[in-house]
């Protein structure tokens, strides 16, 4: 027998409560990970690295990592570089990833920079601009007429 859904054909969804939960896991675990093993990559030294995010694919096989590198822009190499480093190592960490965590599978890694940082601070940017206060301002004064 067919199971019935709420969900209209073509109505976009989300990543479903195991993906999420399973993403959550993989997201701690690699930062445990990264931050006590050393890299043998050459464009990972001296490189701390955040991992914002994990996305799992609906079977839990891939996972997609976003990752912001903190040091990258200090010692001016770029983050694409990083980036591709850790793409080199992912089977490395794919291992004792398989180790720390309890999953039938382990996924295999991808890694892509995330660019919600460069976004964040351009919108700080703009709120600081003396256009936009003053219109928040007008904002304010208008609502606290109200109280």
């Amino acid at each position: 027998m067919k199971r019935h859904s709420d969900n209209k054909k073509g109505a976009p969804t989300g990543p479903s409560q195991r993906q999420l939960r399973a993403g959550e896991l993989i997201r701690h675990a690699l930062v445990e990970i990264l931050r006590e093993e050393e890299l043998a990559d050459e464009a990972l030294q001296n490189i701390s690295v955040t991992v914002s995010e994990v996305r799992m694919s609906p079977d839990l096989k891939h996972a997609v990592c976003f990752v912001e590198p903190l040091g990258a822009g200090l010692t001016g190499q770029d983050t694409t570089e990083v980036i591709k480093g850790l793409n080199r190592v992912a089977k490395f960490l794919r291992g004792r990833l398989g180790r720390s965590i309890d999953m039938k599978f382990t996924p295999d890694l991808k890694f892509i920079h995330d660019e919600s940082f460069g976004t964040a601070a351009y919108m700080d940017q703009l709120f600081q601009d003396p256009r936009v206060q003053q219109d928040t301002r007008r904002l304010s004064d208008v609502i606290g007429d109200e109280d």
